[in-house]
Parts: structure tokens; C-alpha cells; sequence
């Protein structure tokens, strides 16, 4: 296989695929990902490839869906679970924190749920109310989740791929407005060369300010950071990926060159991603610091109608605005 350059829903696909082929026991499930592909077609093709035993059409349910997933993966079984939009996952959030999370340390280690639960999250596509939400934070504080999610193709590709192999249970958000942005994957890469799952990335260098984003906003803090260069300002880019664990070490190398700060998310500001990296920013690099950690967020309010979205997400102007009242200082 050579590389060919993939958008994020196919790059998905094909990890899933690639996942699939390897192991029997890997299982597709969810609302509308066997006949149709899924909403957003990330599983299409796959159950027809695979039939209808291993890619599962199943009611429009989550707690079904979850709690049905439990039970398989109690019996050997590592069932990647779709919901459809971020949204829908309240009513198997029971499911999530209080079986999916726990079991592994409730039984004392002798029970694992590999299980990874698939969520598109964000805004920006002009849905209609619970369709973009943003709510890595909930599972992000639930001990015995791993929260990962991807910014372009060749992380979709691998990431989904490592999530899979693991014996933890992993919450997998896919950046839905970013679905069909593309990027070069290499699939004839060794797996071990690939980058940890959980480690964070320095998209793009530079030397004036760091920016912290992950998912969705990654593409937004790159843009800013080429129109800063235009004004003679460079920021250093780092992609956060995983947000349980938080892999913080590549931003404290970064800080403690740049001095600045900037965290950039979709969700809420308040104890949201971007409070718990200021907070141990602040913590490890206070000397290094020329100025107070930024945040650049949605607002404390539920994700507004369509034609007002775009005021409520962070854009280009924010990041550069919070860009600019750092290196004010």
C-alpha cells in the first residue's frame, strides 16, 4: 500500500477496516452504520465487506448500545460503539461513567472493556440543536476513560488503530466539521514508529508564543499562526490529541521557550480542557511565564441556533486577539 492522501472520515474507515482484518473479535456498532454507512458514511463499505454479524445496525438507543457492549466485551469481544452526534451520548452516559469507566478498578483489575466509543463533537456545520456539542470534558474528568481525539487524517488513521488495540476502554472524538479535510496517510508505515496515542504533537514551530488547541480548533489555530507570520509574529502550534491523560510535557518544553501561553478549545470556558492546562502550566513553567496563561473558548451558554453559531465558536480574530494581549505584557 502506498500513500494517498485520505480525508479524516476515510482515514477513519480505513483504520477501522485495517483494525478489523486483524482481529475477529473487533466489532462495529451503532445507529445506522451497517446499510447506510453512518450519518456522516465513516463506516461505509464496512458491512458489506464484513457482514452483518461483525458491523451492527442497532436500535436508536445509547444506553442499549453501551450497556450491549459491556456485555461483549466481558466476553472477549472489542466493540467500537458510534454515536451519531455528540449529543445523543447523555443517554448512555450512565453507562459510560459508571460500568465502562469503573469496571476495570472495581474488580480489582481481574475484568478490562476494550471498548472505544466513537463521538463526532464540534460545531460549525449548521446543525440543529444537540449536534454540536462539545463534551470531552465530562468523560475527560471520569477516572478509567481515555479521551482521544484526532485533528487531521493521518492521526484519524492511526489513532482509531491504537485505541482499538487497547484493553482500556477510550472515548474517540472525531472533529465532524473537519470530516472531509484532507491529508497524505502512509499506511505502509511500521505501527511502532507512529506516534503514542496519548502523546501531544508541535504541529507547526515557532518562537513568540505557544498555542495550545486540540481537535477542530487545531486548523483554526494553524491559520492564525500564518497570519500572524505575515505581521512578523511566530506561533508555535501543539495539538494536544489525547485530553485523558493530558501529555503536558511537550507544551511545558514549548512554554519554557516562548514564555507564552494561549488554549484554544470549542467548549465552555469554565472548567473546561483549557483551565487544567493553565492550571498545570502554571503550576510547572511560573518561571518561564511572561504573562498570564490565555484561553481562547466557546462561551458559558448552551451551543446557540445555527445563524449565531459562528459568533460562539472561536475563530482566527480571538486566537490572534488572545495572541496579542500575551505578547502585550
Amino acid at each position: 500500500m502506498s500513500a494517498e492522501s485520505m480525508t479524516i472520515a476515510k482515514a477513519v474507515n480505513a483504520g477501522l477496516r485495517r483494525a478489523m482484518e486483524g482481529d475477529d473479535h473487533v466489532l462495529v456498532m451503532g445507529e445506522d452504520v451497517g446499510r447506510l454507512g453512518g450519518v456522516f458514511r465513516v463506516t461505509d463499505g464496512l458491512q458489506k465487506d464484513f457482514g452483518e454479524d461483525r458491523v451492527i445496525d442497532t436500535p436508536l438507543a445509547e444506553g442499549g448500545i453501551i450497556g450491549t457492549a459491556v456485555g461483549l466485551a466481558l466476553r472477549g469481544y472489542r466493540p467500537v460503539c458510534e454515536i451519531q452526534f455528540d449529543g445523543f451520548v447523555f443517554p448512555g452516559y450512565d453507562q459510560i461513567v459508571s460500568q465502562v469507566a469503573k469496571m476495570h478498578f472495581r474488580s480489582g483489575g481481574r475484568l478490562r472493556l476494550p471498548i472505544v466509543i466513537r463521538i463526532p463533537y464540534g460545531g460549525s456545520i449548521g446543525a440543529v440543536e444537540h449536534h454540536s456539542e462539545s463534551p470531552e470534558a465530562y468523560f475527560a474528568h471520569t477516572p478509567g476513560l481515555k479521551v482521544v481525539t484526532c485533528s487531521n487524517a493521518l492521526d484519524a488513521y492511526w489513532m482509531v488503530q491504537q485505541a482499538v488495540a487497547l484493553d482500556d476502554p477510550v472515548v474517540f472524538f472525531e472533529p465532524k466539521r473537519r470530516y472531509y479535510e484532507k491529508a497524505e496517510v502512509d499506511p505502509a508505515v511500521d505501527a511502532a514508529d507512529v506516534l503514542a496515542l496519548e502523546s501531544a504533537r508541535v504541529t507547526l514551530p515557532g518562537d513568540d508564543v505557544t498555542v495550545a488547541a486540540y481537535g477542530p480548533m487545531v486548523k483554526t489555530c494553524l491559520d492564525a499562526a500564518s497570519a500572524a507570520a505575515d505581521e512578523g509574529r511566530s506561533i508555535e502550534v501543539v495539538d494536544l490529541r489525547s485530553l485523558s491523560p493530558l501529555e503536558l510535557g511537550t507544551v511545558y518544553e514549548s512554554v519554557r521557550r516562548t514564555g507564552r501561553l494561549v488554549v484554544v478549545h470549542e467548549a465552555q470556558r469554565t472548567l473546561g480542557i483549557g483551565a487544567e492546562v493553565a492550571a498545570r502550566v502554571t503550576e510547572e513553567c511560573f518561571y518561564s511565564l511572561e504573562a498570564p496563561v490565555q484561553r481562547v473558548t466557546g462561551y458559558d451558554t448552551p451551543y446557540p441556533p445555527a445563524r449565531v453559531e459562528e459568533q460562539y465558536l472561536p475563530d482566527l480574530d480571538r486566537v490572534l486577539d488572545a495572541v496579542d494581549r500575551s505578547l502585550a505584557y
